[in-house]
């Protein structure tokens, strides 16, 4: 199988994002060939991590003086108190700035890693080696890390670029359906956003990626993400105005995700494909997106059985709460919310220009129950 080389170029750092299958291999020679100056690595992997993935990176590193941290991942490990635990080993240990941590798991521990990272002596070396869908696809590209707050998801980071970013096909062979349906939304995000030919490649294509898990064409989707995501962050690093359209779904997302307390009843995954056909809805609503495009959104999550239902998830008690959270989301204005639109599939309205209150939102979540 073909390997392919994505290059994100931003303000901070200029970096490659390898994609291939059973390239973990490869650790050591790219290390040593980007970071000769390593000596310590840290690596910090779920637990759930298919066992052939983690003895291929172990015996790939032999060479190096490594540590290993496991976890037992949830989105609730995102905290301080934890970061604040490895941050005090990797010092104790005496990890200099040329050392390295590596992050081996989901977008949980790539942004937990990364925030890590950032803070150690303000900045070790830092690789991250995804190992579900959502993360290939979205949380390991860009540089945005993060904990969480009581307030909310995702409201304590930094923006700390990997020095590469390796991913290995060979980690999704074990993934269940439920964690292929979460990446495949980052997908159809990218594709709702920035691109109208790839959503009607999706189209065609969809069933391949999230049922039968073909490597060839879950390869080119793969590397179509990660091309239009890079393509945003080197545009927009610090997300000031154009990376805001990343942000398509999320709001309604976070909100959903923090009124369930991050449980598993509805994981980030499918908390954004329901906040994109909320946006979706709103978009329509205001009179922004044709219903044309909106009915073409909405077979296509029929015909995939995308997450849409809210009530499958929610009672109608519950908007008070979830519009609680949504108004505390990070790229919001006074107490209003700045959600990204939909122009039509594959364009937006401009970052900033869709101010909308809180009736709104809740009157949109009440007409679907």
């Amino acid at each position: 199988m073909k390997s392919n080389k994505v290059l994100v170029n931003t303000k901070s750092k200029t970096y490659p994002i390898f994609i291939g299958d059973k390239n973990i291999t490869s650790i050591s020679s790219l290390i040593r060939k980007k970071l000769p100056k390593v000596k310590k690595i840290f690596v910090i992997a779920d637990k759930k991590v298919p066992k052939k993935i983690f003895i291929k990176l172990r015996n790939s590193l032999k060479k190096y003086d490594v540590k290993i941290y496991k976890l037992t991942v949830n989105e609730k490990i995102k905290n301080f108190k934890l970061a604040y635990k490895l941050i005090e080993f990797l010092i104790k240990e005496n990890f200099n700035k040329s050392d390295c941590l590596i992050s081996l798991g989901g977008g949980v521990v790539g942004d937990l890693s990364a925030f890590v990272a950032s803070l150690v002596k303000r900045g070790i070396k830092f690789i991250n080696i995804p190992t579900t869908l959502l993360a290939q696809v979205d949380s390991s590209i860009g540089g945005k890390t993060a904990v969480n707050s009581n307030q909310g998801k995702n409201l304590i980071g930094t923006i700390y670029q990997p020095d590469f970013v390796l991913i290995d096909m060979s980690a999704l062979n074990s993934l269940p359906k439920r964690e292929m349906v979460c990446g495949y939304g980052e997908i159809l995000k990218h594709s709702l956003i920035l691109d109208r030919k790839f959503f009607f490649w999706l189209r065609k294509n969809g069933k391949k990626i999230i049922n039968a898990k073909d490597k060839s064409i879950l390869i080119n989707a793969i590397t179509k993400s990660c091309k239009i995501k890079s393509l945003v962050v080197s545009k927009d690093e610090s997300e000031k105005n154009l990376r805001m359209i990343l942000n398509f779904g999320h709001t309604f997302a976070h909100g959903f995700e923090s009124a369930k307390n991050f449980s598993k009843k509805i994981n980030h995954g499918e908390a954004v494909l329901l906040g994109m056909i909320m946006a979706s809805q709103l978009s329509f609503r205001k009179k922004i997106l044709p219903l044309e495009d909106l009915l073409l959104i909405k077979k296509h999550y029929h015909e995939l059985n995308l997450p849409m239902n809210i009530k499958k998830y929610f009672q109608k008690k519950d908007i008070n709460k979830i519009v609680s959270f949504m108004k505390k989301d990070k790229k919001n204005f006074s107490s209003k919310l700045n959600l990204i639109l939909l122009k039509r599939i594959g364009k937006t309205i401009k970052p900033g220009s869709s101010i909308i209150s809180d009736n709104e939102i809740k009157k949109l979540l009440y007409l679907n129950f």
